[in-house]
């Protein structure tokens, strides 16, 4: 099923910064936003722009990094695996730099996550996730010249399937796996790159370079999806 027949074509892609939907996320962004009223404290926008054919989807923004910065991974370790992959794989150009965010431009892709709140404890809840899909799928509705999408994490990846109405049994869920979906697009999953995965040595640079990699070169149309 092609995106344009999706349902839920009212919806907008991204929520007001105050989204009222999440109970316990609303409360979780009050307690901050008095905390450190100088952080962003709102639902995190996606970056990049509107002719983007490749979408990068997240868990959730993280306290330090997205929650103050206002932009998806900005301010915090993956964020910095992140974007020094995107540059070296000419999916960013510019230069990284979190005091100065403008200096780096987003090229063929754009960045959102799965739940654009920052949840406490980095987990949101099944239900937080679910009710935070409509925007995820809005705003791959939104995007004209879409042709794949890279799920770092598993919830990422299961938010999209969701999202799409297909089921997780038949796109399993593994690092660096590449998936043809039914509506055209291109499924690739990546381990999240948290501190944690890479410490433990679950993820290292180089594992997440190649997804990347492969990414770009799809949506640069270097490569052909595998069927």
């Amino acid at each position: 099923m092609p995106l344009s027949a999706t349902k839920l074509s009212h919806l907008e892609p991204e929520p007001a910064k105050n989204c009222p939907l999440c109970p316990r996320l609303v409360a979780f962004r009050k307690e901050n936003a008095t905390a450190h009223p100088d952080w962003f404290n709102g639902a995190v926008p996606s970056f990049g722009a509107e002719n983007a054919r490749l979408l990068i989807v997240g868990l959730a923004p993280g306290l330090k990094g997205a929650n103050r910065t206002g932009r998806p991974f900005l301010g915090d370790y993956a964020g910095e695996l992140l974007y020094r992959t995107l540059l070296k794989c000419g999916l960013a150009g510019g230069r990284h730099d979190p005091s100065d965010p403008e200096s780096l431009k987003l090229v063929d892709c754009m960045i959102s996550n799965a739940v654009r709140c920052v949840p406490p404890q980095n987990k949101p809840t099944p239900r937080e996730i679910a009710t935070c899909r409509q925007f995820l799928l809005a705003r791959m509705r939104s995007l004209p010249h879409l042709r794949a999408t890279l799920a770092i994490g598993r919830i990422a990846h299961d938010s999209i399937l969701a999202a799409l109405e297909l089921k997780r049994s038949a796109f399993p869920f593994s690092h660096g796996a590449r998936h043809a979906l039914p509506s055209g697009l291109t499924l690739f999953d990546s381990y999240h790159c948290s501190r944690q995965n890479t410490n433990t040595g679950r993820l290292t640079a180089a594992m997440f370079e190649t997804v990347v990699a492969e990414a770009a070169a799809i949506v640069k149309g270097q490569q052909h999806p595998r069927r």
